[in-house]
């Protein structure tokens, strides 16, 4: 073998190594950090994006567990890269205006979300039907002057806390709890046909596996329809366009998220969000690609 061969041979030989470094960095380099909270929505719409993207795109995706607020500050720092659970414009006000200046906002995940206080069905309206009548004095003795709260950490809290003070109900005791704790109050309450009002939102399966009904809110303390948002950090566009513009384009109807959450309480999330990309090929496709089906 000549000297030429040999070098190029030789040079042929970097190339393919350079080349195969350079695409096992690409691959390292395509890793994803999400945080979210356990929340069944949240748990829905995360888990069914770290999915497509693992599955479609060739990602890696970590989903970190952390406070709200935490998360807030994590997209703000750089230490996460995402969280699609940004309910604006009122719940999450006081996280967001901190770090407003720091992050990216991707728009809507969903729409149409809704927070409140809601009573088991077989509570008689004429007695509870506004936030308002929760000062009665035969309505607080049943309920024993508490609220069923979530985490501490929620929005929906800090917003139920201001409640209590519009309302003048300062004398009621809004209990911390994580979700799941929330659920089994009022599942026990419902067996017992007990009365219970407890903090919730919208989307939330147990609308479909419970009778339940908000309370109207008149001083608008809980606030109205909310939007929950996407953000990303700073500088993830540029390092991630291919999941920047996937998550940009993920949108769901309430009505989607709410049925994800209520088969998971039957099977799992991971099921459930299988059955969902099954059951939805166009709208996957349009979210990996940009591309829609056209009809004809």
């Amino acid at each position: 073998m000549g000297f030429f061969t040999k070098t190029a041979t030789l040079a042929a030989a970097s190339c393919l190594a350079a080349t195969l470094m350079l695409t096992t960095a690409h691959a390292a380099d395509k890793k994803i950090n999400i945080g979210w909270t356990a929340w069944s929505d949240a748990e829905a719409v995360t888990k069914l994006a770290k999915k497509v993207l693992e599955d479609r795109m060739g990602y890696k995706v970590e989903m970190t567990m952390a406070d709200i607020g935490i998360q807030y500050q994590g997209i703000a720092t750089g230490k996460l890269d995402a969280m699609l659970m940004s309910w604006q414009p009122l719940t999450h006000k006081p996280y967001l205006d901190k770090v407003r200046q720091d992050v990216v906002d991707l728009g809507p995940m969903y729409t149409r979300a809704k927070l409140g206080w809601v009573v088991p069905s077989y509570i008689p309206e004429s007695e509870l039907k506004s936030i308002e009548d929760l000062k009665k004095p035969e309505v607080k003795q049943k309920l024993g002057s508490k609220i069923q709260g979530i985490d501490p950490g929620a929005g929906l809290m800090q917003a139920s806390e201001k409640a209590l003070k519009d309302y003048g109900l300062t004398d009621y005791q809004l209990i911390s709890a994580s979700d799941a704790a929330m659920l089994s109050g009022v599942e026990r309450a419902e067996r017992r046909k007990d009365w219970i009002v407890a903090t919730a939102w919208s989307p939330h399966w147990m609308f479909a596996k419970s009778e339940l009904r908000y309370l109207d809110d008149p001083k608008g303390s809980l606030g109205g329809l909310e939007s929950v948002n996407k953000l990303v950090r700073k500088g993830f566009y540029q390092e991630q366009p291919e999941a920047y513009e996937f998550l940009g384009r993920m949108v769901l109807p309430l009505a989607d998220v709410e049925a994800i959450m209520f088969e998971a309480q039957n099977s799992s999330y991971e099921k459930a969000v299988d059955n969902y990309i099954a059951k939805n090929p166009d709208r996957i496709e349009y979210w990996v690609t940009g591309q829609m089906k056209t009809a004809g």
